[in-house]
């Protein structure tokens, strides 16, 4: 949709610049590499967190280190309906994690969904394909619920109707 293109592209740019990782061992112990976001050891090693909001229902949180960035998502949910679609679908999401090699299990207090990538995901991976994937999953993600939600209207009133017809 076109208002929704000038905040993917502000979430483009901000993950590109976002995604400048490189390798960096634990401070705390010896010959061990953990995402430093995740981690929360050493103030030093973790930048500024990023909040790009379309509004307060839809928003993304960028959380940088210097080793990896945590990608947290908030789904449109405009209603009850679209909650629990929402719910349901990160929950299938979710239980799939390590079919999608960055994909949190359990999402960031506040959002839906939460994605980690560290410095090994970029030098397996292309980077702008990462960011490719997480702007399809945005825009996908919408679609969706929209379609899960018409197909759910679209069931409900066929049972009423076949309720309420003698």
């Amino acid at each position: 949709s076109q208002s929704l293109r000038p905040y993917l592209q502000c979430v483009r740019s901000s993950l590109t610049a976002a995604l400048s990782l490189s390798n960096f061992a634990s401070q705390a112990s010896e010959r061990h590499n953990v995402p430093e976001i995740e981690a929360a050891s050493s103030p030093e090693v973790l930048l500024n967190p990023l909040t790009v909001s379309r509004n307060e229902n839809e928003k993304v949180l960028i959380e940088p280190s210097i080793n990896s960035v945590r990608i947290s998502i908030k789904i449109k949910q405009a209603d009850e309906i679209e909650h629990i679609l929402v719910h349901k679908f990160t929950r299938f999401l979710t239980q799939r994690a390590e079919a999608f090699f960055i994909l949190r299990r359990k999402p960031v207090k506040g959002y839906d969904i939460s994605f980690l990538i560290t410095n090994f995901h970029t030098e397996e991976m292309l980077k702008h394909k990462l960011v490719d994937f997480i702007i399809q999953f945005m825009e996908e993600v919408d679609k969706e619920i929209s379609e899960m939600k018409l197909f759910l209207n679209a069931r409900a009133r066929f049972v009423a109707e076949s309720f309420l017809t003698p």
